[in-house]
């Protein structure tokens, strides 16, 4: 029943994308909202407009893009160079993934199975669905929205800003524990928090805590 009503609003949703575009091509916006899917599904999730369509690039895409955020959704979380206070400063305006608004119908858009969530088996989809998730309950819990930290070295899922603090966060939808870019940057730097959300429980290891999955969306709370 979940599920047919899932299908139902993902239908509803993309018909309406045509009625209230405005000035915006109905086709693009819809062509972008359809491939976040294999977007959050490649090793790298960044954004990318050749994704879309072949050859494509930033003009041909970015005002669809604009308003399926703006419409609310799509989440945009921004790459940022430095992991400094005010985060916001240090965006990388062309470095972007996009997150759908609620990870029920991102399970419904990538055809997961409920079996497969429950039966806590692994699927390829398990970490973009996760992290999904995880950005969906951080929302609206501090002023500054999310980010995440990628250079070639490594990545870190999530940076968010409480005041003049910056906390690191990994995500792990898996069983595998590796986490190399985040252990470094928390060993280097000693931030004064730092969190792990995985299916493991509540437990301190070294310089970060784990924390059990259910409890993203009491993270400022946990400060």
């Amino acid at each position: 029943m979940v599920s047919k009503i899932q299908r139902e609003l993902i239908e509803v949703y993309e018909n309406d994308f045509s009625k209230h575009n405005g000035k915006v091509n109905s086709g693009r916006i819809l062509m972008v909202f359809r491939s976040i899917v294999s977007q959050l599904a490649k090793p790298n999730e960044k954004f990318m407009y050749g994704a879309v369509r072949e050859g494509a690039r930033a003009r041909d895409f970015e005002e669809a893009i604009e308003w399926l955020v703006s419409a609310g959704m799509l989440n945009r979380v921004y790459n940022v160079s430095k992991m400094e206070h005010p985060l916001s400063a240090f965006d990388k305006l062309d470095q972007f993934k996009l997150f759908v608004f609620d990870t029920g119908l991102l399970k419904q858009m990538a055809g997961v199975d409920n079996s497969a969530i429950l039966l806590k088996t692994d699927y390829q989809f398990k970490g973009p669905l996760t992290e999904n998730y995880v950005l969906q309950q951080l929302q609206g819990q501090f002023e500054v929205e999310p980010r995440y930290y990628s250079d070639k070295k490594g990545e870190i899922d999530f940076v968010v800003q409480n005041k003049m603090e910056i906390i690191p966060i990994e995500v792990k939808g898996g069983e595998d524990r590796s986490a190399n870019s985040f252990k470094t940057y928390v060993a280097n730097n000693a931030p004064q928090h730092a969190y792990r959300f995985s299916k493991r429980g509540y437990r301190k290891d070294g310089g970060f805590t784990n924390l059990p999955l259910y409890l993203v969306r009491k993270t400022k709370d946990l400060l």
